[in-house]
């Protein structure tokens, strides 16, 4: 059954009932929508610690009162050593997934808060650090329960995970994963959290912090050094956008793949008057997403080093002749490529003036490349490993260039004036899971928390599984499954009615008037909403 949406003035989703309550906390206190998404990007990051951390990356979208949309890139670089030559001279002939060549780009996460500090005080929010802080470091310091999703979870690359430095001391027991339930506490985490409350975020980069990562990190033998972290520092930037018939959608730039959920939504739309819930509705989004993705490997590259302008390929024109080469009657062909994993946290916040935040963060694939830093307690992401050694690819790897990234949050503003804070993990499915909860909700009138609820599919790979087929939860009626094989799709059941590679989302909704805000968020997660 669909879980009960919250219904409040001020609100906010996660995929952790305590990170979900860290930003009630703030709410509560007369924090803005920005102050509680920093509590709990700040508290997600220990007690989902395989799915994301300090030590990873994040992207924003902030809707002020007034309606403007700003996004926040906090994405790092690869670091100064990490040269293509530097691999090959060591025989890889591709990243390693783990280890500390796999940590080999800047933490962009915190540099997002920073930023976002800024933005929330420049909304009037008044909140001291510490206080925004709090939960998280109360949580590391006197430890909580191990998650259901990270006992359940089985990473990749298991062996080469287990044996980085300090992965055993900080996450395993006797030598292997915890059960759920079991408590377990981050001390030299809470030391690092406790200290940028005082200090302030900027000293993750310039300041005892950041001294304490780039020792621990060339310790190590990674590739970024203490310089790399310095000069690190967040990006603002103008969202994409795309109007729709009932209202505007908006996501962030590349490196994101932001163009990409935005490209299937624009298409689909114009595939004419289609009945939900049928072989129809799911064919439509499914061929739309594979020409997403097509345009999407072609242009998404680091920002300063784009070759074509993604805004381009959102023109009605433009949709308009991709949307014409679909066939609704059979499956057109896709080629095998490597595609992106990723397990990640997506969040979501909306308080009682207006302000709506919608934030991912994430160190790529689960505890990232697997190296705890002694000092600070900190997991350092692999998102580096999604460069190519290749320098004639569209994501080559050369320092200071920022990875191709899936993390992609959304925005909607609809034509009643109702606005929606969704979005979703799930690498690239993320796209995906949006356009089947988007257009549930805003297209076919479906309830907040039925369209979070509802049966979902993806299709391509899922972690530990490179097959590129249309996976589908076994909620989805025989039927439809058996009208979408013999339309070509080859269709993979995945035996289980909530499954984790098929997303964590969650979909906040402000309604216009009244200000009520509905929010939910997925009972495939440990998460939940939570409002004042």
């Amino acid at each position: 059954m669909p879980e009960t949406p919250v219904f409040a003035r001020a609100a906010c989703a996660a995929p952790h009932h305590l990170a979900a309550e860290a930003g009630r906390a703030i709410l509560a206190e007369g924090g803005n929508a920005v102050e509680a998404m920093l509590a709990m990007a700040a508290t997600i990051a220990v007690v989902y610690p395989h799915m994301n951390g300090l030590g990873g990356d994040g992207f924003w979208l902030i809707r002020g009162p007034t309606g403007v949309v700003r996004a926040i890139e906090a994405c790092g670089p690869a670091g100064s050593l990490a040269t293509i030559e530097r691999y090959r001279d060591k025989g890889h002939e591709t990243i390693p997934e783990r280890g500390p060549d796999a940590a080999l780009t800047v933490a962009g996460a915190v540099g997002g808060w920073a930023l976002a500090h800024e933005i929330a005080r420049d909304l009037g929010g008044r909140l001291p650090l510490d206080l925004v802080l709090s939960d998280a470091v109360r949580h590391a310091r006197e430890g909580v329960a191990v998650s259901a999703s990270e006992a359940r979870y089985v990473p990749k690359e298991l062996d080469t995970l287990h044996d980085q430095p300090g992965f055993k001391d900080t996450f395993l027991v006797d030598g292997k994963p915890p059960k759920a339930g079991v408590k377990r506490a981050l001390p030299a985490l809470a030391a690092t959290l406790e200290q940028l409350g005082h200090a302030g975020l900027d000293d993750f980069y310039r300041g005892d912090v950041g001294r304490e990562i780039a020792a621990d990190l060339e310790r190590a033998g990674s590739p970024v050094t203490r310089a790399d972290i310095q000069r690190y520092r967040a990006v603002s930037r103008a969202p994409l956008s795309l109007k729709l018939s009932g209202g505007t959608v908006y996501n962030c730039p590349p490196p994101s793949q932001g163009l990409a959920a935005l490209t299937i939504l624009g298409l689909y739309e114009r595939l004419g008057r289609i009945r939900p819930e049928t072989a129809a509705h799911y064919h439509g989004l499914i061929e739309a997403t594979k020409r997403a993705f097509r345009i999407r490997d072609a242009v998404v590259t680091d920002f300063d080093r784009l070759r074509h302008d993604p805004a381009a390929f959102l023109t009605p024109e433009r949709l308009a002749a991709e949307a014409a080469a679909i066939r609704m009657d059979r499956a057109s062909p896709y080629p095998v490529r490597p595609v992106g994993d990723g397990d990640t946290v997506w969040m979501g916040a909306i308080d009682a003036n207006g302000v709506a935040v919608s934030y991912i963060q994430s160190v790529y694939w689960e505890f990232g490349s697997g190296l705890v830093l002694p000092r600070t307690g900190i997991t350092w992401q692999n998102r580096g490993i999604a460069f190519s050694l290749d320098p004639k690819a569209v994501n080559p790897l050369e320092p200071g260039r920022r990875p191709f990234h899936t993390l992609n949050p959304a925005l909607a503003v609809l034509a009643d004036g109702r606005v929606m804070s969704y979005g979703s993990m799930g690498g690239d499915g993320q796209p995906q899971f949006q356009a089947q909860v988007f257009t549930r909700y805003a297209t076919y009138g479906m309830g907040v928390a039925e369209a979070v609820d509802a049966p979902r599919l993806l299709f391509g790979r899922t972690w530990g599984a490179d097959s590129m087929t249309v996976k589908v939860e076994d909620r989805f009626d025989s039927a439809c499954i058996a009208a979408l094989a013999r339309m070509g799709h080859e269709v993979e059941e995945l035996g289980g009615s909530y499954i984790d590679s098929l997303g964590h989302a969650g979909l906040l909704v402000r309604h216009p008037g009244n200000g009520r805000i509905e929010a939910t968020h997925d009972p495939r997660s440990d998460g939940g909403a939570a409002g004042v």
